[in-house]
């Protein structure tokens, strides 16, 4: 069910809601937090990874989009029931003088005594902590893969990391690590030496995987960004150096990795891009600081 509510008000808003939980069209018993999209207010690519993570977490989620040039206005689209998962989804389109204040906007609509979670799956303010809708969340998303310049986006995240920070870069890299951790975790149990991470200029993850490697292995790792187009989009290849000889993890356009290590045959590992409700639910499934993230991006954001 979709109920439009043009040039409206939050308070209009929570009253539609009500509404609709007498009807039995929503029900917020259960809902575990509170998540606010900013966006455009047309990003359904997100509105949909949402309602899918929904299924794993119930959740309100709030999609908010700004115009601030435009005529001053408010409106707003509920979405409950097949439209929207296992959560109930309130959109909201602010014009003019509507936008000067984003936290009240989204305040009158929060679950209570929820968590909320924040995400940026565009463009996000440098210092997302410090940003009016960061403010107010225990947990902000970002997505550096999203941004003009991906690097610099990491980069950024790095320079003003809080506690309660995250980003898709960080996520996509789950897959990776626990495949270089369970290699590492077979005889002959010896130390690395050295390592290289090969990838996309443009992929933030490449980065980010150098930076991890570099802090828990504690030795030199080799950063080698190739041009976008001249390998699949983002980590291309990781290696290893042990006294052995060299692990070596390398991904190729289908999505499917082969891990060659000393004395043992070539093994194929499905390891595709991971989809954005995959990362979404991923990240909502804590909702305390990632202390690992802070500095690893930290580490990479030095690293340059």
């Amino acid at each position: 069910m979709i109920v439009e509510l043009p040039d409206t008000t939050t308070s209009a808003i929570s009253k539609a809601l009500v509404k609709l939980r007498e009807e039995g069209g929503a029900v917020a018993l259960g809902r575990v937090l509170t998540l606010v999209i900013v966006g455009d207010g047309t990003d359904e690519d997100a509105i949909e990874a949402a309602n899918e993570a929904s299924r794993e977490h119930p959740m309100r989620v709030i999609v908010l989009s700004t115009a601030p040039s435009a005529p001053t206005r408010l409106d707003a689209q509920i979405r409950v029931g097949g439209d929207a998962g296992a959560s109930d989804v309130i959109v909201l389109r602010a014009a003019g003088d509507t936008c000067s204040d984003q936290e009240s906007l989204v305040t009158g609509l929060l679950l209570s005594d929820a968590p909320v979670v924040v995400w940026w799956p565009g463009e996000a303010p440098n210092d997302p902590g410090a940003s009016e809708l960061g403010g107010i969340a225990q947990r902000r998303i970002t997505d550096a893969a999203a941004a003009d310049d991906p690097v610099a986006a990491l980069r950024l995240r790095g320079e003003h990391y809080r506690p309660g920070d995250t980003d898709f870069a960080w996520t996509r890299l789950t897959l990776w690590r626990a495949q270089l951790a369970a290699a590492l975790d077979q005889p002959p149990y010896e130390p690395v030496t050295s390592a290289a991470v090969t990838g996309s200029s443009d992929s933030p993850s490449t980065a980010l995987l150098a930076a991890w490697l570099r802090l828990q292995l504690q030795v030199p790792v080799e950063l080698k960004m190739l041009e976008p187009g001249d390998g699949p989009n983002g980590i291309h290849a990781v290696s290893l150096d042990r006294a052995s000889g060299r692990i070596e993890l390398t991904r190729d356009f289908s999505g499917v990795a082969k891990l060659t290590q000393p004395g043992q045959p070539v093994h194929e590992i499905a390891l595709p891009r991971r989809s954005l409700r995959d990362c979404l639910a991923e990240e909502l499934r804590r909702l305390d600081p990632d202390e690992l993230f802070g500095e690893v991006v930290r580490a990479g954001g030095r690293a340059g």
